[in-house]
């Protein structure tokens, strides 16, 4: 099923940009100290049975134990395959960059591990022979699924409402030049009503339920891919759920258990 472009024509907000704040009183922002950059050459010394972490050998041996579970989007893969997760990750855990796993990345956040991210862009694909239009993406991170993002769809809002995470992805992804992600320092419950209608929407975050706000704005023919909570009977565990925006109305599928943090309001 193809998905629809939506928003052609539309003037694009200008970037980057920070979401209003409704009045809502914000404690001054402390400046972090900036970290010294690692050079690649660091990375060309650290090995990964004897490969470096900059190879692309190590992206693709990833890749190919994540088809060897059962994905099978070519285009998702190879997105995969093309993005270098070590850069997105602390350098104390740059070891562990291409194992399916979720690493922390500060503030009591994570970065997703291989698995989850495949697992999420082919559902949002759903089976898309060409990239998406334009999608909006609930919790920037690290950056790294927004980069990944980048080579899938035309155009990426991704939002983030931790400001020293949208610092660091900022950082993380300046060196791609990625003139189709935009980065939104905001509140992301809300959604981000200027860039709709959306083709698709990502949550890196769950809820009790899915914003109708995200509903209003996916487009008529677009799918939403979020977590959400498994309900009062299964506390304190998420599914993945599938929601698609058709002609007829919504209609929603109920995935396997997932976890992420959870999802909520305001900016930090």
């Amino acid at each position: 099923m193809t998905q629809p472009n939506p928003g052609s024509g539309k003037l694009r907000p200008g970037f980057p940009a920070r979401l209003e704040t409704r009045n809502t009183p914000v404690a001054p922002v402390r400046p972090s100290t900036p970290q010294r950059p690692v050079a690649v050459s660091a990375y060309k010394n650290t090995l990964i049975h004897g490969v470096g972490l900059d190879s692309s050998a190590v992206r693709q041996s990833m890749v190919a134990k994540l088809a060897q579970q059962g994905m099978t989007d070519s285009a998702v893969l190879q997105a995969l395959g093309s993005i270098e997760r070590h850069r997105f990750v602390d350098t104390a855990l740059v070891n562990q960059a291409y194992e399916d796993t979720s690493l922390p990345i500060g503030l009591g956040q994570t970065i997703s591990k291989p698995g989850v991210v495949a697992r999420m862009l082919e559902l949002l694909r759903q089976g898309s022979p060409g990239r998406l239009g334009r999608v909006l993406e609930i919790g920037t991170g690290c950056g790294y699924q927004a980069a990944v993002l980048s080579l899938l769809c035309q155009e990426v809002y991704s939002m983030e409402r931790l400001r020293g995470l949208h610092d660091k992805a900022r950082n993380n992804l300046r060196h791609l030049r990625l003139a189709n992600v935009h980065l939104l320092f905001g509140d992301g419950m809300p959604g981000y009503a200027k860039g709709a209608p959306y083709a698709g929407i990502i949550a890196a975050a769950g809820g009790e339920a899915v914003p109708q706000a995200w509903i209003d704005q996916l487009a008529v023919g677009g799918r939403l891919v979020a977590p959400v909570s498994a309900g009062a009977m299964h506390a304190g565990k998420q599914v993945l759920v599938v929601i698609d925006k058709t002609p007829q109305g919504v209609r929603q599928s109920v995935m396997e258990g997932v976890y992420f943090v959870p999802l909520k309001s305001g900016i930090a």
